[in-house]
């Protein structure tokens, strides 16, 4: 089996909890792979998972910079964290790669990026487990006060 070279259009990374994902965008057929799995076996057929990793996708067709989705493969490495951390991870790796993406004019990468923070797909989510304190059973859980 002979596997031709792909060009790269991008490559990006996005973290969410413990998630860490690494996207590539190559030129092809628009294939969807992560950990060298089919996107809906991986994800469980979880639509809602599926739907975000899809949605700076749809961005770009709605701004018709895109003509269609199936120019792009799209080659995930995550690990780190569940399936919906992950899932999320992937999408703002997706968006900030496709912000990468050489298209012709400066002004349609600024409105590529402008259209991305406004619908929330670059913004980094930082919320992440609170850390165990001595002395108490977790983050905050504290065994029971008793006044005598």
């Amino acid at each position: 089996m002979q596997t031709e070279k792909k060009e790269i259009l991008a490559t990006a990374v996005g973290r969410r909890k413990e998630a860490v994902a690494q996207v590539q965008l190559l030129r092809g057929t628009g294939e969807f792979i992560i950990n060298n799995k089919s996107a809906n076996i991986y994800l469980n057929n979880n639509s809602c998972s599926l739907l975000a990793l899809k949605a700076p996708f749809n961005v770009l067709q709605n701004l018709e910079i895109l003509t269609e989705s199936n120019q792009i493969d799209t080659i995930v490495k995550v690990q780190g964290g569940g399936l919906i951390g992950q899932a999320e991870a992937i999408k703002l790796g997706v968006a900030r790669a496709l912000c990468q993406i050489e298209v012709s004019g400066s002004e349609t990468t600024d409105l590529i990026r402008k259209s991305f923070k406004d619908q929330g797909y670059l913004t980094i989510d930082a919320r992440v487990k609170e850390r165990r304190k001595y002395g108490l059973k977790k983050a905050r859980k504290a065994s029971q006060y008793h006044k005598r």
